[in-house]
């Protein structure tokens, strides 16, 4: 499976197992196990997203929303429930306003799940950390 290293944004082929003890990257030889959410702009949305075989959650947020700040925390400690098989993203909405018109991002948070390249699933407002990884289940 395609994976899109959370490092230099490389993509490596990973064969698909259940768990992993390591993998690296083949470019930058870090950690593709590394669960920090990634950071999306403009110039790399459509390549992280695309060329991504595991689900990509994307978290559109702003840095002065207090119901985002509430969420950061739940959305960092979900994503390492799901090394390889979900990757986090945030995509902060004050820098990449292109990125929330797109999208039509009308209140923030808003998650949206892409899988295969396409969005499959769209929630608002603040989840808690159980939440998320319910969500996220249902995805992969």
């Amino acid at each position: 499976m395609r994976i899109v290293c959370p490092h230099c944004k490389s993509v490596n082929n990973v064969a698909q197992k259940d768990s992993y003890k390591k993998a690296n990257c083949g470019k930058c030889k870090e950690s593709l196990l590394d669960t920090k959410p990634i950071e999306l702009t403009t110039d790399n949305f459509d390549e992280v997203v695309v060329n991504s075989d595991i689900p990509v959650i994307v978290d559109f947020w702003a840095p002065w929303c207090g119901p985002c700040k509430m969420m950061g925390p739940n959305f960092e400690k979900s994503a390492k429930n799901f090394p390889l098989k979900t990757l986090f993203t945030k995509v902060n909405t004050e820098n990449e306003q292109n990125l929330g018109a797109r999208f039509g991002i009308r209140s923030i948070p808003t998650l949206i799940i892409f899988k295969n390249g396409k969005e499959a699933h769209r929630v608002s407002g603040a989840l808690d950390e159980n939440s998320l990884n319910n969500l996220v289940s249902q995805f992969m």
